[in-house]
């Protein structure tokens, strides 16, 4: 969890594919999601900042709340030109975005969107994102060492030089 004096500091949870969850150590478990996605797979799981809880995303956008987390939107159940892939908290606890896999970025509660790279012809699909400390912007980060600054300095990136190898399973 990223959270300080949380419920769950000395421990952290593991998300299967079926939507499973499994707590170790002093983190809580607050439920999950197996047998109940419909076909699609559970992709992410993120801690809510008390880390008294946490959300459970899926591919199709769909997110789930356990515990203390609240929903703010989803994409589940809208057509989506790419799937999601995965999620960021914001600082405040009070909203998050949802990356899909072409850069695509949805913003809900007080995460404020700063652009995307859906519709863009990406030289590879998009894996993670990493936002500001403060909120105030994020970094898509591309299979192939691309990286996009929204809001946020641009240092540089690595594509097309060999360095990047992409995980198994992208």
């Amino acid at each position: 969890p990223s959270a300080q004096n949380s419920a769950a500091a000395s421990g952290y949870w593991v998300l299967g594919i079926d939507g499973g969850v499994f707590a170790f150590g002093s983190a809580p478990f607050y439920g999950s999601m197996t047998g109940k996605l419909n076909g699609a797979s559970a992709i992410a799981i993120a801690a809510t900042n008390s880390g008294n809880g946490y959300y459970v995303l899926t591919s199709t956008g769909g997110l789930f709340t356990f515990g203390d987390a609240q929903v703010y939107g989803s994409m589940g159940g809208t057509p989506l030109n790419a799937p999601i892939i995965g999620m960021a908290t914001t600082p405040s606890g009070n909203g998050y975005w949802l990356l899909a896999k072409d850069g695509g970025v949805f913003s809900f509660g007080d995460a404020q969107f700063y652009g995307s790279t859906g519709g863009m012809r990406l030289n590879a699909p998009i894996l993670s994102m990493a936002t500001a400390p403060k909120g105030n912007g994020y970094w898509l980060i591309g299979r192939d060492g691309g990286v996009f600054s929204f809001n946020v300095p641009f240092y540089g990136s690595i594509p097309g030089i060999g360095l990047c190898k992409p995980p198994v399973g992208t």
